[in-house]
């Protein structure tokens, strides 16, 4: 006879996989935990497979766990999403959704959407998760993200997910005000100086590893940063020179601490894509939510200072 798994006992895994422990579990579904014990050891038993190592400080998944997870996961966030989906469908202006974007997107285009959307939308929970795109692919092929803004290189996830093409932004040599580098004009000219980069995993950062492999010189990238900020404030605060979003030269927080360098080599604009499982249905607001992002990236330009 095929066993039958239980709600109850899905969502005890899930947060116990997320948490790493029982306790941790425990805290957040506000569950006993010789309850959340009883659930998981019913559920191994039941598949007749063992889903965590139990360690002196927690749990860890094992190779059946993470397969497990990867489908129970997903399971739960169809069941938010679509019990959120009725309730909108049937008038009720509320629910959650939850979006990822690259770090530039977040600092320009998100802004203006989001406070928009919130006074559209006050009960509506909007969670919204930075980074590149390859640090959220489990996140949205587990649902746990509904879609996210950010660049994409051609790689193994075109068959997993819809790209809808939003906009295209240019990209320009940074450095600090006052920089001894102030009046070059070309990339040869800059080779001398120190460099930082974003992740190289992000998706316009391979673009300008094709760039520079084509050129007998390349600079020497020493610093690479995990996150934007870091890399922005590096540039700001040091002789460290940066390839960034153009638009940063004209942002009122940081135009006075940034020099854009007007080299006479073209670098490759950066393009943005509307990311979203292919198998996904988005709930009403989701969609609203999404149409708002659409709009806003036609309008992406820089001001004039």
């Amino acid at each position: 006879m095929t066993f039958q798994i239980k709600f109850h006992q899905i969502r005890a895994f899930v947060e116990v996989a997320r948490q790493g422990s029982i306790r941790g579990a425990s805290r957040v579904l506000t569950l006993s935990q010789p309850a959340l014990t009883k659930s998981i050891k019913e559920l191994e038993e039941g598949m007749a497979a063992q889903l965590f190592v139990r360690r002196s400080k927690g749990v860890a998944l094992t190779e059946c766990g993470e397969s497990f997870y990867q489908h129970a996961s997903l399971i739960l966030e169809e069941l938010r999403s679509a019990q959120d989906d009725i309730r909108q469908r049937q008038g009720q202006q509320a629910g959650q959704i939850n979006v990822g974007m690259g770090a530039s997107v977040a600092r320009m285009l998100m802004p203006p959407v989001i406070v928009r959307f919130h006074q559209q939308h006050p009960q509506v929970k909007v969670r919204i998760m930075e980074g590149q795109l390859v640090s959220m692919i489990n996140e949205l092929r587990q649902g746990e993200l509904d879609f996210t803004i950010n660049t994409y290189y051609q790689g193994p996830y075109d068959h997993e997910f819809t790209f809808e093409r939003l906009f295209e932004k240019p990209f320009a040599i940074f450095c600090r005000e006052g920089h001894p580098a102030r009046g070059a004009t070309s990339i040869n000219d800059l080779l001398k100086y120190s460099w930082t980069m974003p992740t190289p995993r992000g998706s316009y950062y391979k673009q300008l590893e094709e760039l520079f492999n084509h050129r007998a010189q390349i600079p020497r990238v020493g610093i690479v940063c995990e996150t934007f900020s870091s890399c922005i404030s590096l540039v700001a605060q040091s002789d460290f020179l940066s390839i960034l979003p153009q638009e940063l030269g004209c942002d009122p927080l940081l135009a006075h601490r940034l020099v854009m360098l007007p080299v006479q080599e073209t670098l490759p604009k950066a393009t943005y894509y509307l990311i979203q499982r292919r198998d996904s249905r988005q709930t009403p607001l989701t969609e609203s939510l999404i149409t708002q992002f659409r709009r806003q990236a036609r309008q992406v330009i820089c001001p004039p200072n």
